[in-house]
């Protein structure tokens, strides 16, 4: 949070532009400045924010707390944390759940760290674009292997 505030706004456009953000890159600089300045006056910091919350509900209800956070925000952020923060337990993505279901995953499979994200990756990068011949998941898809049998 410190990091952020003090690289400042043109910095945080520079690398919002690296990432890919270039639509939104002003405002988001200016929306992550001032994002980061009020959890710092509200918590002192992430980590306070994540102690002081019970359990992974209360942790959702207070980030849902900063303007311009919703819930998919939380969603995509507590998902990203799972490996790291233990009270992070959001509600599973559909894209993950789709990919799962082509894979024949079970549930328990899905909240492993890391799997999730993994999983909502492959939905959007091959799986919505109908780029399965480069998928690195292909072998094991039922999509795939239907597609394929009906080409040959």
């Amino acid at each position: 949070m410190d990091s952020i505030l003090e690289s400042g706004w043109d910095k945080l456009v520079e690398v919002l532009d690296r990432g890919g953000y270039v639509r939104y890159d002003f405002s988001t600089a200016s929306n992550l400045l001032e994002l980061a300045a009020s959890l710092r006056t509200k918590y002192g910091s992430l980590e306070s924010l994540y102690a002081e919350s019970k359990d992974s509900r209360g942790l959702e209800r207070r980030l849902l707390e900063f303007k311009g956070v919703g819930p998919t925000t939380v969603n995509i952020f507590l998902r990203e944390l799972k490996a790291v923060w233990k009270k992070a337990q959001p509600q599973l993505s559909p894209l993950a759940k789709e990919v799962a279901s082509k894979l024949g995953l079970a549930r328990e499979e899905l909240e492993l760290p890391n799997v999730e994200s993994a999983l909502v990756r492959v939905n959007l990068e091959f799986c919505k674009h109908e780029r399965c011949c480069s998928c690195p998941v292909r072998e094991g898809c039922q999509e795939a292997t239907s597609a394929q049998s009906k080409l040959t």
